[in-house]
């Protein structure tokens, strides 16, 4: 239902960086700028920015970029809430499997090499890293480190530390999801102080922007322990990162409260990539419960944004006397960011699921409509939902080429019209006529209404489901009343994040939702976690529906292989035709903005850009609100 979903796949490498990868929470229109179609040449010299396709927007030496105040005042303090699920955290290690790092370290910490643009899709430009040269057959990436670059102690930051920050998340010590995303790295080699260069096996614009957005950079001095000998990766917990961002620990309370100062000395200040960004002294994260705790502690004041997830809620809560005479504003933030399927993805592992015509019922059992009353979201219907990169119509030949290898193996509707979900408009005969085609469905597939009014299969076993839920009870209930109808049990059973987690880790589940992450283009590195053969038996990865699909491992091979913004999205859409129409999911909902309220106490750049998230760790977009407003005078709590 219109719940707060767990976040999957958020774009490139940070998608995996929280949490051992999936296991947050969150929830886009049509890219608005599309990049030009021609080959991007190819550089073969030092550059200080890049672009998957086209050429970067802003030119060596820019100043700042165009939806930032490069005047912005500093001061004052900032407080958030926990982002996610995460309702406390035990460990500063956001690299590992074990345990729950706080958001604020990945957001205002921890940097990579380069940062992604928030008004170009997929361009990045040199932080950590000064200069970049990228072979023309992109074999290789070299970075030159920025002679500014420092971590909070004072130490620069040397190509050592690259290398050690890149062996620690590649290596068998950190979450096998970061293994996986770094897999297409054959090597990194340091050539001197401040060069390091990574030889690529997986020769794709997806792995340059894994090594260069995506991997974050830390100081090899982290691993030191108290006899000045390295620790196993997975044995720093509690130590504090040695960082290059702009904030450092001040205060980690119990666990439920993380306080961070901004650094005056931060190295990168008047970089182009950072003019404008960070204008808080202290941003403080309290750590609530859940949701409903965490809105009446937003609207008591203890908290300054509030990111909306639920629909009823932002209709008939976020409303009041705070809101009617301007303490707290109330904004649909619209972004021009990509939207992945948010769903209730399926476990193929288990066998009351490995019949599609089973898989294909249950969407037809599910009233999109009557739970979107108020109307604030849209049906989702692609992997890839507000984009060019969403299939439409009948495939084109680029795509047939993709599909067509396989066309035995995969469903017919995959060579017909794009999936569209079905639909109930809210009509009790046309939810009626749903549940008819899902009965006849589940009849072919060997279940049948016994005399106790339980659907049960030739073996006698009753349809029993369990939706694992790390959110609030009673959500599912008009879902549940639908099944029920049809002799299907669908339990909705709460636990706390950690036993979820742990079960997520293991792949024991029925069903969970998800959403894959917001994106501005598709990257084959994201996918291969979520739809890759390798990743279905790794257990820890997020390929939590079990798929094993040559098909899919063909299409993805062919995306991260992709010269053109049209081989892009045809393999795209190619790969959007066989997850939908295999009905590995019941499709949910995405929205084209991101709805939030916040006191009225800040300043904010006259524009915005065109791909952001309010305050998602899980992808490496650009946190527009929290990174870049700044404090009006006066308004200090």
């Amino acid at each position: 239902m219109l719940n707060t979903p767990t976040r999957s796949v958020p774009g490139l490498l940070c998608f995996i960086l929280h949490m051992a990868l999936s296991w947050a929470l969150a929830t886009g229109l049509a890219l608005s700028s599309t990049p030009p179609t021609a080959t991007r040449p190819a550089a073969q010299e030092w550059v200080h920015g890049y672009a998957a396709f086209g050429t970067p927007k802003y030119p060596r030496g820019f100043p700042y970029f165009e939806y930032v105040n490069p005047e912005a005042p500093k001061g004052g303090t900032l407080y958030l809430r926990n982002p996610d699920r995460r309702s406390s955290f035990d460990k500063f290690n956001s690299f590992t499997t074990k345990g729950n790092a706080p958001a604020g370290i990945l957001l205002f910490m921890l940097e990579p090499l380069a940062a992604l643009a928030g008004d170009e899709a997929l361009t990045m430009y040199g932080l950590l890293a000064q200069e970049m040269l990228i072979a023309p057959d992109k074999s290789s990436l070299t970075f030159r480190l920025h002679p500014k670059a420092r971590f909070y102690n004072g130490d620069p930051v040397t190509a050592a530390d690259v290398l050690y920050s890149f062996e620690s998340m590649s290596g068998k010590y950190a979450s096998p999801a970061l293994q996986t995303a770094l897999a297409g790295v054959a090597r990194a080699v340091v050539l001197d102080e401040r060069t390091i260069r990574f030889d690529l096996k997986d020769r794709s614009n997806d792995t340059i922007f894994t090594v260069g957005t995506g991997m974050r950079i830390f100081s090899r001095k982290w691993a030191l322990g108290a006899d000045a000998k390295p620790k196993r990766f997975d044995e720093i917990v509690t130590e504090y990162p040695i960082t290059s961002g702009p904030y450092t620990i001040a205060v980690a309370d119990s666990g439920r409260r993380l306080e961070l100062k901004r650094n005056p000395d931060y190295w990168a200040k008047d970089l182009g990539v950072r003019r404008g960004f960070f204008n808080f002294d202290r941003i403080v994260y309290r750590y609530y419960k859940d949701q409903a705790v965490g809105r009446e502690a937003f609207k008591a004041g203890e908290f300054d944004i509030y990111k909306e997830y639920s629909a009823r809620s932002w209709i008939r809560q976020h409303q009041g006397p705070k809101w009617d005479d301007g303490r707290i504003k109330k904004d649909l933030f619209e972004t021009s960011v990509g939207q992945g399927l948010q769903s209730y993805q399926l476990n193929l592992r288990r066998p009351i699921f490995q019949d599609r015509r089973v898989r294909e019922a249950l969407g037809y059992t599910y009233d999109f409509e009557t739970l979107n009353r108020y109307g604030l979201f849209k049906r989702t219907n692609s992997v890839y939902n507000n984009s060019e990169f969403a299939a439409v119509g009948l495939p084109s030949l680029g795509e047939l080429k993709l599909l067509e290898p396989f066309r035995k193996d995969l469903p017919p509707d995959v060579f017909g019209s794009a999936y569209q979900a079905p639909m109930t408009d809210r009509d009790p005969k046309l939810l009626r006529r749903n549940l008819l085609k899902a009965r006849d469905l589940l009849e072919q597939a060997g279940w049948k209404l016994a005399a106790d009014g339980r659907l049960r299969n030739a073996k006698g076993e009753a349809f029993d489901i369990e939706y694992l839920n790390p959110g609030q009870p009673g959500r599912m209930t008009a879902w549940q009343a639908n099944l029920e109808k049809l002799g299907i049990k669908l339990n909705d059973r709460v636990v706390d994040f950690a036993l979820y987690r742990r079960r997520l880790e293991e792949y024991d589940f029925d069903m969970i939702t998800i959403v894959e992450g917001d994106f501005t283009l598709p990257d084959a590195t994201s996918v291969g976690t979520g739809y890759g053969s390798k990743s279905a038996d790794e257990k820890g990865n997020s390929n939590f529906r079990g798929v094993k699909s040559p098909a899919v491992d063909h299409i993805i091979e062919a995306m991260a292989a992709a010269t053109t913004l049209e081989d892009l999205r045809d393999s795209s859409r190619a790969l959007d035709r066989v997850v939908m129409w295999n009905h590995w999911q019941v499709p949910d909902l995405y929205a084209a903005d991101e709805k939030a309220s916040y006191w009225d106490r800040f300043g904010m750049p006259d524009k915005r850009p065109n791909y952001f998230t309010i305050e998602s760790p899980n992808s490496d977009m650009v946190a527009w609100p929290i990174s870049t407003w700044w404090l009006k005078p006066g308004a200090n709590k």
